[in-house]
């Protein structure tokens, strides 16, 4: 390639907004965008493709559309430092008076598209899981009060008990499946209103006492006059009731004695309520999967204590909306701090 044929190739990847790069038919490296370069920082113009790009399906690619300027499109995918996935279009570029000299090859980006369909598919199979358990046993329960226990009244309250909790374990997932769903269809509206956490966070306090005089746990909270943020009265509620039962469920299993700690507070332009417990903590390999949805650090625990998998997935899509952060620290032994940050509104 001419000096000239290599400015017009440096000024055609240019413009294009999608990873580009143009080598010769000896492969050397004519030209490439700024995107090409964050994919491929070791690139070099006039060095050898194979120093930039360690993809021999790749190379195969390109020697064979230069031999006979036939496009074809390969995938590529990268292990280190971070996976990615990339499909690679190869295609002759036919420079004027020249014919083909040269090929061009563009990257598309497929990591975020498969790691959707993953999580699609893997969404999928547990939440049919899910619903499967709890229909099976109910299923195996009528069976029973049709044939052997038709006439055992002492069997039939047993088994209409365990019918009933879990038809519950059933709507709570299907609740939570629908106030999932709700919250990503309206993730990229940021809500308006301005809120008290403070008030909030002694509302939920208030309306689960109930609930925290059932585990036998003292619940204790520390808030200012107010804290006004800006968000959603409903979904933050939500977010605050499931932090609780959280810590009840499985920092404060103790029973009698057991302690949770609930401070709401500001810190630069943010608001924050932190729940924390004093039970027997989580281990760090944990700790970046909590938000999954249906990952559990204990899955029989979670269930013996009707937890359906999704509270800290809600609560992370709900503090994403509201443009804020939910923060967990936590080790063996020392309990566990849930914080949920948003932003303090502005008047």
């Amino acid at each position: 390639m001419t000096p000239a044929d290599i400015a017009f190739a440096a000024a055609f990847a240019a413009a294009l907004p999608d990873p580009v790069l143009v080598v010769g038919k000896d492969l050397r490296v004519a030209a490439f965008n700024k995107p090409a370069l964050d994919v491929l920082p070791a690139l070099s113009l006039g060095q050898h493709l194979v120093h930039g790009l360690r993809a021999p399906d790749v190379l195969d690619a390109v020697r064979r559309v230069a031999f006979s300027a036939t496009a074809e499109t390969v995938s590529w995918r990268e292990r280190l430092p971070v996976e990615r996935a990339f499909e690679v279009h190869c295609a002759a570029l036919s420079l004027p008076g020249q014919g083909p000299s040269a090929v061009v090859l563009s990257l598309t980006d497929l990591t975020e598209a498969l790691r959707v369909e993953q999580l699609r598919s893997g969404f999928i199979a547990n939440a049919s899981h899910e619903l499967r358990t709890p229909l099976a046993s109910l299923l195996g329960f009528v069976e029973t009060l049709q044939g052997a226990a038709r006439d055992d009244p002492k069997a039939r309250e047993n088994f209409l008990g365990v019918m009933r909790a879990q038809g519950q374990r059933m709507a709570r997932l299907i609740d939570d499946l629908l106030s999932l769903s709700r919250i990503e269809q309206k993730e990229h509206v940021r809500p308006s209103d301005p809120l008290d956490l403070a008030l909030l966070a002694r509302h939920v306090a208030d309306t689960m006492a109930h609930l925290i005089a059932e585990s036998g746990a003292v619940l204790n909270i520390t808030a200012p006059a107010e804290v006004i943020v800006t968000g959603d009265r409903d979904e933050l509620i939500r977010v605050i009731e499931n932090l609780i039962e959280n810590a009840l469920k499985y920092g404060a299993s103790d029973g009698a004695g057991a302690r949770v700690d609930i401070e709401v507070g500001a810190q630069g332009r943010e608001g924050f309520v932190t729940v924390r417990d004093h039970g027997p903590g989580i281990d760090a390999l944990h700790l970046p999967r909590l938000t999954e949805r249906f990952y559990r650090v204990d899955t029989g625990v979670s269930r013996l204590r009707g937890g359906t998998g999704l509270g800290l997935a809600i609560v992370k899509h709900t503090l994403a909306r509201h443009r804020g952060r939910l923060a967990i620290v936590s080790s063996p032994g020392e309990g566990a701090a849930f914080t949920a940050r948003v932003p303090l509104h502005s008047a």
